[in-house]
């Protein structure tokens, strides 16, 4: 086989898929009683737009993700595991535990990213149970003051502005645009400063110095690094990608695949420092991506090629397998089972509920609904009872106004077994995972049933889309295109300096 191409059908990578995610055992039992209330410090690091293929433990032959690997091979996995098709659809069912359209997230631009502020989010939530919390890279849920991290619970932020580095028209920091993912301007709680490096590097830096710091103190943390990588503009170090021109990649390819082994080093260095803290023992770690991969094809050696894509179909921004499917993996030293995969259904509203059981958190009795439920019971080593459920996926992005001529184009409703994708389409997952046969003629039943689900779920989340019929802005009225030219004008932009020193050690 050709290393470079990746080329396998769909049965060839779902038998490597089975090696993978052949279920483990462990010694010692974990009982969910036990880590309810239990307060482990936790640190989750979340990707954007890296999909099931981009591992080397998922099965690439071309990234190589050493780290990362080392995680998922110690971890609690959940292999049938999803979020929603594009970024801050995700990382608002991370915060509050409901499907983003109910707490008025459409789309990832023009204020639709905003997430409702009536929201009682999950560092909210922590901080009931006395963690701080800190947000390192992408946040992605609005930047007018009052929708910013910190005015949702964040102690500590260090963020760009928009959904990526450098999206200046849509709301980021205007300077980024001439050095995208190097050197950036960034908001440091309220302070717009410049850093000096790989943006990558300096998100893992800012929380390695705040997490030693609350360790050291003895308080429980919440670390949140929410990377911008491997997302679009493709930019690495230049130490990273150009391994992959050598080999033969077309630039942006090579570019991204640098991004990922970026993070995997990253990764590595997180994972060395806790250990030499001997923060391992109390500390969650949780590892897992915003929505399917990006840039599914390229160039190599000047051939068109297309990536690995873990055999399913669709990436970011698609209503199928490939734009929600993406890795989850849940690693506490001594507490949760070594190299072991839970096969039950899973979803981004369930991190809302499982860490704030987790740390005995108190949630207020007026508050948005929670959606999702604790996956304490299944990381338990016997079998539990999990029932069935639907899981609806919307990419939204409809044009203003359009809203309801959009409710059937690209969504898709999701049980343990079936995928109804745009309202029409079955697909049997359970023996066709690459969704290749459309069996809608031969389960009439099955389709009218979930038909009706996504029906009265739509009808459900239509009163809380609160974002529909904003203005778009102009570049120069975005929130931090303000910001920074009123502390240029006022002040300056002033030099990040972290407190202590843990870069890693690249050219660039």
């Amino acid at each position: 086989m050709n290393r470079s191409e990746n080329v396998l059908t769909v049965a060839a990578i779902w038998m490597v898929a089975l090696f993978y995610f052949t279920p483990q055992t462990k010694a010692q039992a974990v009982a969910a009683d036990s880590l309810s209330g239990s307060r482990p410090n936790i640190v989750f690091v979340l990707t954007d737009d890296q999909g099931m293929g981009d591992l080397s433990c998922m099965g690439s032959e071309v990234v190589k993700t050493p780290h990362i690997d080392r995680l998922y091979h110690k971890s609690t996995r959940l292999a049938d595991y999803h979020v929603s098709p594009t970024c801050a659809p995700t990382r608002s069912a991370l915060m509050s535990g409901r499907p983003p359209f109910k707490v008025g997230v459409t789309h990832t631009i023009f204020q639709r990213e905003r997430m409702a502020l009536d929201v009682h989010t999950l560092p909210q939530a922590l901080k009931s149970a006395g963690y701080a919390t800190g947000l390192f890279g992408k946040w992605h849920l609005g930047d007018e003051v009052p929708y910013l991290p910190q005015s949702r619970g964040f102690d500590e932020v260090l963020m760009h502005g928009a959904g990526g580095i450098g999206q200046v028209r849509l709301g980021d920091f205007p300077p980024n645009s001439e050095n995208v993912y190097f050197d950036n301007v960034l908001l440091h709680n309220d302070t717009v400063v410049k850093t000096k490096g790989y943006c990558t590097n300096v998100f893992f830096q800012a929380a390695l110095n705040w997490t030693k710091e609350k360790h050291q103190a003895g308080i429980p943390f919440f670390t949140y690094i929410s990377l911008n990588a491997p997302h679009a503009p493709l930019v690495a170090p230049k130490s990273y990608y150009q391994r992959f021109v050598q080999l033969g990649y077309d630039k942006k390819s090579a570019n991204r695949f640098g991004m990922i082994e970026n993070i995997d080093d990253n990764v590595g260095l997180l994972l060395q420092k806790l250990e030499h803290w001997q923060a391992l023992d109390n500390t969650l770690v949780i590892f897992m991506t915003d929505n399917g991969a990006t840039h599914l094809s390229g160039k190599f050696k000047g051939e068109k090629v297309r990536h690995f894509n873990f055999g399913m179909k669709g990436g970011k921004n698609s209503p199928n397998e490939g734009g929600t499917h993406v890795p989850a993996f849940f690693f506490w030293k001594g507490k949760l089972h070594e190299g072991l995969d839970i096969e039950e259904l899973t979803a981004h509203i369930d991190i809302f509920p499982t860490l704030v059981e987790l740390a005995g958190a108190k949630l207020p009795e007026e508050m948005q609904a929670l959606d999702g439920r604790s996956l304490l019971p299944l990381f338990k080593s016997e079998k539990v009872d999990w029932a069935d459920r639907e899981l609806f996926v919307h990419c939204g992005r409809w044009n203003a106004g359009k809203r309801d001529r959009g409710k059937y184009k690209k969504c898709a409703v999701r049980s343990e077994r079936w995928r109804l994708v745009n309202h029409s389409e079955l697909y049997d997952i359970a023996t066709d995972p690459g969704e290749t046969h459309n069996v809608a003629s031969a389960n009439p039943d099955v389709v009218a049933k979930m038909q009706g689900s996504f029906d009265k779920w739509w009808e459900s989340a239509k009163p809380l889309m609160v974002n529909e019929g904003l203005p778009t802005l102009s570049q120069e009225e975005q929130p931090f295109a303000i910001r920074y030219e009123k502390q240029l004008k006022e002040k300056g932009i002033p030099e990040w300096k972290p407190a202590g020193n843990f870069e890693l050690k690249m050219s660039e």
